[in-house]
């Protein structure tokens, strides 16, 4: 009897242990879940919450989101979710961008900052990024690629977009005109300089998967960044090409030490 009376003692010690609280570092329990103040300090830092704002209502509602997200998540689970192929496939892959992004960052904060006279030549280099940097209006017009080499190049030969309207007209081929913007910092230079060589209206086209989108500017606004606001740009611009090509030094040096082997058809074409 006596022992009947420990065990069941000792079942409701371990019962009360498993009981999670909303308290100390949890700081709400979702059907056993926890979610910690460093759950929601993470889920706050990513809402990037305004200055002026609420924080009590900005931390509550972030808390909310974490809650539903608690529970649809176990919902997903008690349906088997995370158990299919297509979830784990997806799983690995987030991980591996995870890792990537971080790994780059460390690279990236690890980078040697570059000497002024480096970072005057780099801004002297990139005037799209700086003296020169325009914001470019756009008339996009975006269609699949056609696989008649008739009309292919018949697309090619239109030097207007109302030209190249009339062409996919002609050939009964959908398309979605709209307007867009262009920041020419972010384009890269090799490409700038191709761009600027257009005659002026002269669409230029960029491969989007099985689509092409069909680009002319339209109008040109001047950005510049100079003096005191271009050197912090061009060291971030810098270091962050410096960490990038570190990277593809590490990858060779890793591909070149790495063990490979590839079924038979799947390996790739040896380089010439």
């Amino acid at each position: 009897m006596k022992y009947g009376i420990l065990a069941a003692v000792a079942v409701s010690v371990l019962v009360s242990g498993c009981q999670r609280k909303a308290e100390g570092q949890t700081v709400a329990v979702v059907n056993g879940d926890e979610i910690t103040a460093p759950d929601l300090n993470f889920a706050l830092n990513l809402a990037k919450v305004p200055d002026g704002a609420d924080k009590d209502k900005a931390r509550s509602q972030v808390l909310e989101q974490l809650v539903d997200r608690r529970l649809l998540a176990e919902q997903a689970r008690k349906e088997g979710i995370d158990k299919s192929p297509d979830y784990l496939n997806r799983q690995r892959r987030a991980n591996e961008d995870l890792l990537i992004s971080m790994l780059a960052d460390r690279r990236l904060n690890t980078a040697q900052l570059p000497s002024d006279q480096e970072i005057q030549t780099y801004i002297a280099s990139h005037p799209e990024t700086f003296a020169n940097r325009e914001v470019w209006d756009l008339d996009q017009i975006k269609f699949q690629v056609a696989t008649d080499p008739a009309t292919k190049a018949e697309i090619a030969g239109s030097h207007s977009m109302d030209a190249l309207v009339a062409t996919l007209q002609k050939h009964n081929i959908p398309f979605q005109r709209q307007k867009n913007k262009l920041d020419t910092g972010i384009v890269p230079i090799d490409l700038y300089k191709k761009l600027m060589s257009l005659p002026a209206g002269e669409p230029f086209s960029i491969a989007a998967g099985n689509a092409v989108v069909v680009n002319a500017i339209v109008g040109r606004e001047p950005h510049p960044i100079t003096g005191d606001q271009a050197k912090p740009v061009a060291v971030q611009a810098m270091r962050k090409a410096q960490a990038a090509k570190t990277l593809q030094g590490l990858l060779k040096s890793l591909r070149d030490s790495a063990k490979v082997e590839y079924q038979p058809g799947y390996a790739p074409a040896k380089k010439s």
